[in-house]
C-alpha cells in the first residue's frame, strides 16, 4: 500500500533541515544543527579534510533512498519533501570522478567520519566536466570522452545561497597574483554535499568549490573544468592553487572554525602558504611581506605545522607535484615565491619547487598508507623520517559489502552490530566450522557471482548487437563469436578479477606475460578460468593506455590456445557500481604491482569485505593482510625496501621473475577451488571475514586519524573510537 506524507508527518520533520544558506534533505533539523554547531563553535574542535577529489556514488551507498523505500513514500503533500523525495528516488546517482583510488578513498573516509560522528568538513573542487567517460575499441583501445553532467539535478548536492540576497548563489572571492604581483580575483560558488551516515543522524559536509562560473576570469574557468587537468603545467599549477587558495576563504564564508587541516596528498598544499601568510600578518602586521625575515617565515611555518596533518599516498614520482620555478613565478605573489624558496626545495632539481617536500615540511604528523609504505617514504624523505608514521588505508564496509553478504552477516548473532562496528567480524572465528554459515556463505557468494557474470554476458551481447550501429568495434573477442554456451561466461568457472587504474607499475598484464605457460597450466589441469578486467588509464598516460590495448590483444590468443577454457573480458567505463559487482562476484582478486610501488591499494580490501581471497604481490596492504597464507596467496620477489628500485622503467619491472612465481602457485589455487567440497578454499574466505574486515576498514582508519587530530570528543564517541583502535595499530613495528 502506498503511503502519503499525511500518514507520516514525522518523516517531514525528520528529513528536512535548513539554514540561511539553503534547504537540505535526509536529516532532521536538530541533527543538522548539532553538526553545524560542532563546526562553528568559537573554540575550534574539528578537522578540515582537503582533497583533490571525492568519490562517493549513491548507487553503491544511498542511506536516504533506503529510508524513503522503508517509509514507502512515493508522493507527498509537502512540496519541498515531494521535490527532494522524487530527486533522491529517481535522480542521477553519479558524480563524475576519476577512475583512480584516491577519490574513492576520500569518499570512504568521509563516510566513516560521519558514521563515527567526528566533527569534520571536507574541501574539494567541483568539476563541470567530471573527468572522462571511457570508450574502448578493439583496435584503438581506450578513447576518452568528456563527461557532461548537471550538479543542479544531482541528489545530495546543494548550491548554497547568498544569505544577504537569497535569490543569488553564494560566491566567494579568492585573490590570485601574477607577474609583478598583479592582483586578479577568482570567484567560486560553493556547493555542499552531505555525506550522511547510515542512521541519518550525522553527516560530514563536503564543500565543493565551483570556479567555472561567469564571474571568474576565462583562464580560471578553463583550468577548473576537468579533474587533474594536465594539458600543460600551467593548468596544473592553476588547478592546485584553486583548491589550496580556496580552503580558508570557503571555511570562513560558512563560519567553520577548524583546529586541524588534513591534507589528503599534497594537491591542496597552497592552503599552507595562506596560513603562513596569515600567521605573519598576525605577528608583524599588514606589511609582513616587507618586514618578515627568513627566520620569521620559518617560525611562522613551524606554528602552522602544529595544526596540519598530511597523508602521502604514493612513492611514484609522477604523483608528486614539481613545478618549474620560472613558470610558477607567473602564478603567485613574489612573497609566495620567497616562502617556496625556503620550504619547497627539491633535493634533486634546484630549478623546481617540490610541493610534496613543502607538505612534508609543514605538518605535525606525516602518515604513510601502509607499514611497507612507511619504510619507502622514510627512504625517499630521510630528513623527515622521524615524523613519518603509518596509518594503513581501509574501505567503507557499508559501501562495499554486497547485499547478499550483508543479508548473510545479518543472519548470525555472532556478527550482530557489524554495521556499527566492523570489529565484530573477528567473531567469525566462531563460525568457521558452522555448517549453516558455510552453506549460506556459499549461497551468497553464488548470488554475487551470478550477478557479475550476468552483467558481463549481457554486455557482450549488447556490444555485438551494436556493431552495426556505432563506429566502436567491441573491445571483447567473445562479442565476435556466436555467443552460444561456449563463448559466454559461466558462474561455475573460476573467476579472477583485476580492476584499478592502468599504470605501468601496476602491471595489469603480468599474468599473461608467458601466455604459453599459462595456457599449458589451464589445459593440463583442465581448469577453465574467467579473467575479468576493468579500469581506466589517465588520458595523458600513453604507457597506461598501451596496457589496455595489450589486454585486448591477448584475448583471442588465450581463448584459442586453451580451446575456450581461458576467457578474458574487459569491462569498459569502470565505475564504483562495476567495482562493487566485481569485488563481490569474483572468486579471487588479482594484484600484481611491482613491489614496493603500491603504497597501499584498496581494491583487494573491498574483495576481502566479501570474503574473497587475494592473489597478490606482497606490497602495500597485502603485506599486512596476508596473515601467513590464511586469507589468500602471495607471489613475486619480496624486495627489501632498503634496496628497492622505485623506477617504473620497463626494464626494471621484473615481469619474468614475478610472472614465473605466479605460475608456480596457480595450479594449487585451481585445485583448491575445483575440489568438490572446496573446504580449504572456503576456509580462506572465512578467514578474510575474521581477520581482514576488522582491520582494513575506514572506521578503524579514521579512528587512528583521530589520534592525530587531537579532538575533544563526547565520552560515547571517544569510547567507540577507543574500541575501534583496539582492532589494529598500523604503526606497530614489524
Amino acid at each position: 500500500m502506498t503511503n502519503t506524507i499525511t500518514d507520516q508527518e514525522s518523516a517531514v520533520s525528520g528529513m528536512i533541515a535548513s539554514n540561511k544558506w539553503g534547504t537540505f534533505f535526509g536529516i532532521s533539523q536538530k541533527n543538522f544543527d548539532t553538526v553545524w554547531h560542532n563546526l562553528t563553535r568559537e573554540t575550534p574542535n574539528s578537522v578540515a579534510y582537503v582533497t583533490m577529489e571525492i568519490g562517493a556514488d549513491l548507487d553503491v551507498f544511498h542511506p536516504v533512498q533506503k529510508q524513503l523505500h522503508d517509509l514507502q513514500i512515493t508522493k507527498s503533500t509537502n512540496s519541498t519533501f515531494d521535490h527532494y523525495a522524487k530527486l533522491f528516488l529517481n535522480g542521477p546517482q553519479k558524480i563524475p570522478n576519476y577512475g583512480g583510488g584516491l577519490g574513492i578513498l576520500a569518499g570512504d573516509t568521509l563516510k566513516s567520519l560521519a558514521e563515527m560522528k567526528i566533527p569534520a568538513v571536507a574541501v574539494s573542487l567541483l568539476y563541470r566536466k567530471g573527468y572522462f567517460s571511457q570508450l574502448v575499441d578493439a583496435t584503438l583501445g581506450q578513447i576518452s570522452t568528456a563527461t557532461d553532467w548537471s550538479p543542479e539535478n544531482t541528489p545530495s548536492l546543494y548550491l548554497l545561497k547568498d544569505p544577504e540576497n537569497p535569490s543569488l548563489p553564494l560566491e566567494i572571492k579568492i585573490p590570485f597574483f601574477g607577474d609583478k604581483d598583479k592582483k586578479t580575483e577568482a570567484c567560486a560558488r560553493i556547493w555542499l554535499k552531505l555525506e550522511l551516515n547510515h542512521t541519518l543522524d550525522y553527516f560530514t559536509p563536503e564543500i565543493l568549490l565551483d570556479y567555472a562560473i561567469p564571474s571568474s576570469p576565462d583562464w580560471i574557468q578553463e583550468s577548473a573544468q576537468h579533474l587533474y587537468e594536465s594539458r600543460t603545467d600551467q593548468h596544473k599549477i592553476i588547478q592546485r592553487r584553486l583548491l589550496g587558495a580556496g580552503v580558508i576563504p570557503a571555511l570562513k564564508a560558512l563560519g567553520f572554525k577548524v583546529s586541524t587541516l588534513h591534507l589528503n596528498e599534497q594537491h591542496g598544499v597552497v592552503a599552507i602558504l595562506t596560513l603562513i601568510a596569515s600567521k605573519l600578518q598576525e605577528n608583524l602586521g599588514s606589511d609582513y611581506h616587507i618586514l618578515a625575515s627568513d627566520e620569521d617565515i620559518i617560525n611562522a611555518a613551524d606554528e602552522v605545522a602544529a595544526n596540519v596533518v598530511y597523508t602521502i599516498h604514493t612513492p611514484v614520482k609522477a604523483g608528486h607535484d614539481r613545478f618549474d620555478k620560472a613558470m610558477y613565478s607567473h602564478f603567485g605573489h613574489t612573497f609566495c615565491q620567497r616562502i617556496l624558496h625556503l620550504l619547497a626545495i627539491d633535493d634533486e632539481q634546484s630549478s623546481v619547487y617540490n610541493f610534496t617536500t613543502l607538505a612534508m615540511r609543514v605538518n605535525r604528523a606525516t602518515n604513510s598508507v601502509s607499514r611497507l609504505h612507511r619504510g619507502v617514504t622514510r627512504k625517499q624523505f630521510p630528513q623527515f623520517a622521524k615524523k613519518i608514521s603509518a596509518i594503513t588505508n581501509g574501505v567503507h564496509h557499508l559501501t562495499w559489502i554486497s547485499d547478499a553478504k550483508a543479508e548473510l552477516y545479518d543472519s548470525f548473532k555472532e556478527l550482530h552490530g557489524w554495521q556499527h562496528s566492523p570489529n565484530v567480524f573477528a567473531n567469525c572465528k566462531r563460525l568457521h566450522k558452522h555448517a549453516k554459515f558455510r552453506a549460506y556463505f556459499k549461497q551468497a557468494w553464488d548470488t554475487d557471482t551470478k550477478a557479475l557474470i550476468s552483467y558481463v554476458n549481457t554486455m557482450l551481447v549488447t556490444h555485438r548487437n551494436k556493431t552495426l550501429e556505432t563506429w566502436i568495434d567491441p573491445p571483447n573477442y567473445l562479442s565476435y563469436q556466436d555467443l552460444q554456451h561456449k563463448s559466454l561466461l559461466s558462474p561455475d568457472v573460476y573467476t579472477i578479477g583485476f580492476a584499478r587504474r592502468f599504470s605501468t607499475y601496476k602491471r595489469a598484464d603480468l599474468i599473461f606475460d608467458d601466455i604459453d605457460r599459462l595456457a599449458d597450466i589451464i589445459n593440463k589441469t583442465n581448469s577453465p578460468i574467467n579473467f575479468i578486467f576493468a579500469g581506466k588509464a589517465h588520458p595523458a598516460d600513453e604507457p597506461g593506455k598501451k596496457l589496455i590495448k595489450q589486454i585486448l590483444f591477448i584475448q583471442e590468443e588465450l581463448f584459442e590456445k586453451t580451446n575456450g577454457l581461458g576467457k578474458l573480458v574487459f569491462i569498459p567505463n569502470y565505475d564504483m557500481k562495476i567495482a562493487k559487482l566485481m569485488v563481490a562476484g569474483v572468486h579471487a582478486w588479482l594484484n600484481s604491482p611491482k613491489r614496493p610501488l603500491e603504497a597501499s591499494g584498496t581494491s583487494g580490501m573491498k574483495a576481502a569485505m566479501n570474503g574473497v581471497p587475494n592473489i597478490s604481490i606482497m606490497d602495500g596492504w597485502w603485506a599486512e593482510g596476508y596473515h601467513d597464507g590464511l586469507t589468500g596467496w602471495k607471489f613475486g620477489l619480496e624486495t627489501n625496501v632498503d634496496n628497492a628500485c622505485l623506477s617504473e622503467d620497463k626494464s626494471t619491472l621484473l615481469y619474468a621473475e614475478d610472472a614465473a612465481s605466479l605460475y608456480e602457485i596457480l595450479p594449487d589455487i585451481l585445485a583448491a577451488f575445483y575440489d568438490h567440497e572446496q573446504e580449504g578454499y572456503i576456509d580462506k574466505c572465512l578467514r578474510n571475514i575474521e581477520l581482514n574486515i576488522p582491520i582494513f576498514n575506514t572506521d578503524r582508519m579514521a579512528a587512528e586519524y583521530v589520534n592525530r587530530y587531537d579532538l575533544k570528543l563526547p565520552p560515547t564517541s571517544q569510547k567507540h573510537i577507543n574500541y575501534l583502535q583496539k582492532a589494529y595499530d598500523s604503526d606497530r613495528d614489524e
